[in-house]
């Protein structure tokens, strides 16, 4: 008994060291960031007052390391994200804001249901922003050394926003991957596509009306065309060569026009002939990540607005989720 209490505190006593090393370590990367950011034209005085009070937050290199669409297979990842209760909470959401919703869909010409269905899959409505510090959040990915070039500049963007007085330091909550607002937008797409639509002065990704403006801002920016379908589920046959399988978001490979896949498309009366042309690919987004999943099942064939998704969040489940729901909320507006 003696022995294992003795290992214990000896335990406690390495886990005490380990995060004080760390701490410290964390502390010593802030002045070098600062440095960075100084250089990067933030003031010294942006710097101390947003800055300042940041911790290293090991919750989020957890979160890093362990994100579900890399390991829930699609129709479970799906099912969570379209659920007729969301459904439901959308369409309630809808009749409570139809007019600033109508409003911007005419002006910006983006499809209504994919803002809902965007809305409803990144926040449930706005209901869940985070509560994580984002500039620590920010901050702790920035030191890690697993993606830091993309955090770092992530950190220097968000610190000239609130240099420009764009946005409040003191609203800054969200997702622990520095995510912010009702759509979940990161630093970067904050600066390029955010828009203060209330003329208040200031971004307000926490409001309606700056928020669904800048989704849709964001979302003809990078090129959703409401003419045009984002995905069908198809059956493959076996004889699809298999380099035509995109297993991956990082890049869709070997696009041709749809005409030239259907004769690997078992359920072709499920796609309109008007769409031929299109350019296309075929995505299984199941091979390359849940353990023994069949080659060709499940199976789509995706489309430019599928990619313009990707941009969006680059997760092949992400992007067939939002356009699933989009679709629901098309049967019942």
């Amino acid at each position: 008994m003696k022995l294992i209490k003795l290992i214990l505190i000896l335990f406690l006593l390495n886990q005490l060291n380990s995060h004080a090393d760390i701490n410290l370590e964390f502390e010593n990367w802030k002045q070098k960031f600062k440095k960075i950011a100084l250089n990067d034209n933030i003031s010294e005085a942006t710097f101390n007052m947003v800055m300042k009070n940041t911790k290293y937050l090991p919750d989020v290199i957890r979160y890093d390391r362990y994100q579900p669409e890399f390991y829930e297979d699609t129709k479970t990842y799906i099912s969570k994200r379209t659920s007729d209760k969301k459904l439901s909470i959308g369409k309630n959401f809808y009749s409570e804001n139809s007019d600033l919703i109508n409003m911007v869909e005419n002006k910006f010409e983006i499809e209504k249901e994919l803002l809902l269905s965007l809305m409803g899959i990144e926040t449930n409505f706005g209901t869940y922003l985070g509560k994580m510090d984002i500039l620590s959040s920010l901050a702790t990915l920035s030191f890690d050394k697993r993606r830091s070039e993309f955090f770092t500049n992530e950190l220097l963007t968000l610190l000239k926003l609130i240099e420009n007085n764009r946005i409040d330091h003191k609203t800054l909550y969200g997702s622990w991957a520095g995510a912010f607002g009702f759509f979940q937008f990161m630093p970067s797409t904050m600066k390029n596509y955010a828009i203060d639509y209330d003329n208040n002065g200031y971004i307000n990704l926490k409001g309606n009306f700056d928020a669904y403006a800048s989704a849709a801002n964001y979302l003809k920016k990078i090129g959703w065309d409401n003419q045009k379908p984002c995905f069908y589920k198809i059956d493959l046959s076996e004889n699809v060569p298999k380099k035509y399988l995109n297993i991956s978001a990082k890049r869709i490979h070997e696009k041709k026009k749809l005409i030239s896949f259907r004769k690997y498309i078992q359920n072709n009366s499920d796609i309109p002939s008007k769409f031929d042309n299109l350019d296309a690919a075929i995505i299984t987004p199941d091979k390359d990540i849940i353990p023994d999943a069949e080659t060709l099942n499940p199976a789509y064939v995706v489309f430019d607005n599928y990619e313009v998704i990707l941009k969006w969040n680059r997760s092949l489940r992400f992007s067939l989720a939002v356009c699933t729901l989009k679709n629901k909320f098309k049967n019942e507006l």
